[in-house]
This record gives C-alpha cells, sequence and structure tokens, in this order.
C-alpha cells in the first residue's frame, strides 16, 4: 500500500489517494478532485508505481464530495474499473439529475432558511456549480453497504457506514490489521465540517457524534485519512473531536445567550468571523447542527428560524457528554 499526495487547494487541501497493490490487481483509495494538477499528481504517482490510469482494476470511494470522487469517472473511461461507493452516494457521484437536483434544492432552502445575506448565497452557489463542473465524465457505479467487504489490491475491505460529514461515508477497514482508510472521519489537524458539507444528513451533529464514538471503540493503531499525514493515535484523535463539539456547544449557547434568538448565520459570525467561498455553507452549517442538536436536547427552541435557550441551565454534560476512552 502507498499513499499519492495531491496537490488539491480546494476545501481541507492536501488530499490523499491510496494505491492498494499486494496482490495480482490494482486499486485506489480515493481519487481526488478533477483539476487539471490533481490530474497530474495522480497519473504521476502512479507512474512512480509503475501504473497508469488503464492499469486499475477497482476503485474505492470514502464519499461523494468531489475531492475525493472527482477523478473516479476518468479513470474508469480509461480502464473499466469497477468503482465502489456507499448506495446512499452512489447516485451523486454517477452524476444522476434528479440526486443532483434533488441536493441542490435542498441547500438552496438551508441557505435561506439560515439566514444567509442573498449575495452570500449567490457567491457560494457560484462556488459549488465551479468544482461540481469539474468531473465531466461520471462513473458507473457499484453501490455498496455497511458491513460489505471488497477484495481489492491485495487486500480485503469492509465497509463502515459513518455518516455525519457525508450521508455515504464510510471508513474501510483493513481485514487482518488494526487499520482503515477513514476519509474524512477524521482528520489530522481540521475537524471535518457537520451540517454544512452534506445537508442530506438528519441529526447532523448527533449522528456524526455516534460515529466518532464508534471509530473510538473500534480502537485502530492507525488511520489513514483523505487528507495529511497518517493518524497514528486515532482513537484519542476520534476523542478530542468529541470534546471540541463540545466546547463549540458552548459557544453557541453563549451565542444565544448574548444576542438572543438568533438565526444560524449570526451564530457562524461568533464562531468564525466573516466567511468567503465554500465556507459561507460550512460555517452556518456547522452553527445549525449544534443549534438543531440543542432543540432536539431541549436546550432551545426554534421559531421562524430564530433560534433561542429555554430557561434554565443547560446541562452541557448530557448534551456533548466529555469523551472518555473504554
Amino acid at each position: 500500500m502507498d499513499r499519492i499526495i495531491l496537490g488539491n487547494d480546494e476545501f481541507e487541501g492536501e488530499n490523499n489517494a491510496y494505491v492498494l497493490h499486494e496482490g495480482d490487481s490494482l486499486a485506489l483509495v480515493d481519487t481526488g478532485i478533477a483539476t487539471t494538477d490533481v490530474r497530474d499528481d495522480l497519473r504521476e504517482g502512479l507512474a512512480e508505481y509503475g501504473y497508469e490510469f488503464a492499469d486499475v482494476d477497482d476503485i474505492v470511494l470514502t464519499h461523494f464530495h468531489p475531492d475525493h470522487a472527482g477523478l473516479a469517472g476518468e479513470v474508469q473511461s480509461e480502464s473499466d474499473a469497477t468503482v465502489y461507493v456507499h448506495e446512499a452516494d452512489a447516485p451523486l457521484v454517477e452524476g444522476d439529475e434528479a440526486a443532483t437536483a434533488a441536493l441542490d434544492e435542498r441547500r438552496r432552502e438551508y441557505l435561506e432558511a439560515w439566514g444567509i445575506p442573498a449575495a452570500k448565497r449567490e457567491e457560494l452557489l457560484d462556488v459549488v456549480t465551479a468544482v461540481t463542473g469539474l468531473s465531466e465524465t461520471h462513473p458507473t457505479v457499484t453501490p455498496i453497504e455497511n458491513g460489505d467487504t471488497l477484495e481489492v489490491g491485495g487486500l480485503t475491505l469492509e465497509a463502515v457506514h459513518a455518516p455525519g460529514h457525508a450521508l455515504g461515508l464510510c471508513w474501510f477497514e483493513i481485514v487482518g490489521r488494526n487499520e482503515a482508510f477513514v476519509g474524512d472521519v477524521i482528520l489530522p489537524v481540521y475537524t471535518p465540517n457537520v451540517g454544512g458539507a452534506d445537508v442530506r444528513v438528519e441529526r447532523p451533529l448527533e449522528t456524526y457524534l455516534e460515529t466518532l464514538r464508534a471509530l473510538a471503540d473500534r480502537d485502530y493503531d492507525r488511520v489513514w485519512p483523505g487528507h495529511r499525514d497518517p493518524i497514528e493515535e486515532p482513537t484519542e484523535r476520534a476523542l478530542t473531536i468529541i470534546d471540541h463539539h463540545r466546547d463549540r456547544t458552548e459557544r453557541v449557547v453563549a451565542a444565544l445567550e448574548e444576542h438572543g434568538p438568533a438565526d444560524p448565520w449570526t451564530v457562524s459570525a461568533e464562531l468564525f468571523g466573516e466567511l468567503e467561498g465554500i465556507h459561507i455553507v460550512h460555517g452556518p452549517g456547522e452553527a445549525f447542527a449544534h443549534l438543531d442538536h440543542l432543540v432536539h436536547e431541549g436546550v432551545a427552541s426554534v421559531e421562524d428560524g430564530q433560534y433561542r435557550l429555554v430557561d434554565g441551565d443547560a446541562d452541557l454534560e448530557s448534551v456533548v457528554p466529555t469523551a472518555e476512552p473504554n
């Protein structure tokens, strides 16, 4: 197994594509975004191991986001590789018009409901259109489900559905090793966005916290993320991200205490300041994820898009319990 570092400037930066070639077959885990520079990075990276796009037998995608799945169609068109992704994300990876339109409509509804100014909404939608339009060739996908096993690149991978950052996000456990490819479940530097990264996810914060606890329970020795370097203590990292979200919940509560009724855009400004580009959806999406969680936990209420605290002190320990290793 080897790693190709892709010089991507979009989203979290420094995407990884993993080359699995421990047997007679060749597989990739994620492909990177469909820009000229990243396409060249992937071709040159494969060439270092004596391969080209045409040699790829299988492509395993952690989720649908363009910085992970963007080049899958081009690689498949040259190789006839089988492309695997969770069934929830499969239509989007295939470029299904109905699924893409439904996601776009839902995103627009949320952007307005979150109180994002019209000019900022248009700026964000221009970015989304530009990024999603990079992939001119979409693959034919083989959908997978939680628990499916794949024999690819000389390894056996078990798919573990891990929604939160994306509805169809999966990590792939390397059977026989205490390691996994985790995509954007956890990252070594950033905390993966919840709420804005995929507006299809219901109860985004609670869903993501459950995924983090499930990953911590596996207690892997090492995991291979979708961005940047391997994570040598993944359980600790997952628990750290849980605690990060508890701290962020405290900041959201403080923002509501200061401003009274507020929409996610207002709360986002308190958390992140001025936002540009893709962060126009990530910031208020993250704020919404926390506000939505507070409503479901009985700490806040919402009316006409405005969130307010319920009378009484919030027991944040019960809202987002402090992470403890097993």
